[in-house]
């Protein structure tokens, strides 16, 4: 359910953006513009994922890449799972939109960081592990 009011507020948020084709303005601290900026920022973000996600699909063998596509996957469930949870206590509010935006700018932020981490891993290399993940080390 919380999955589906997230696709909804989503929806929502572009299609306000684009029906009022207003750029985001930050000198302008109304909470729609700050909504459309949010919206922006995190446009921009999806941007350099799917960009970075390309980078590390066309270097990975059939194997690899079949991997990496079922960890995206899933990755994508838990950001928008994670978001819908984060912001709960806003949904219905006119800040909702933003914390959304935010939410999933932040943790696609994480993943570009994740892909770039795993991209400059050698091929064998154990020890190779992305940001905050465990190295395997048992301590």
């Amino acid at each position: 359910m919380r999955r589906i009011f997230l696709f909804a507020c989503l929806a929502v948020l572009a299609a306000g953006a684009v029906a009022r084709a207003q750029e985001c303005d930050r000198s302008d601290d109304s909470q729609q513009m700050m909504n459309i900026c949010a919206g922006e920022d995190y446009q921009a973000a999806d941007a350099r994922l799917n960009a970075a996600y390309q980078a590390l699909i066309g270097s990975d063998d059939a194997g690899g890449k079949r991997l990496l596509q079922v960890a995206q996957r899933a990755w994508i469930s838990f950001r928008d799972a994670e978001c819908a949870h984060n912001t709960a206590a806003s949904a219905g509010g006119s800040i909702h939109a933003m914390e959304v935006s935010q939410c999933l700018t932040r943790l696609t932020n994480d993943r570009i960081k994740q892909l770039a981490a795993s991209a400059n891993c050698e091929e064998g290399d154990a020890s190779c592990a992305g940001p905050g993940e465990d190295s395997g080390e048992v301590q």
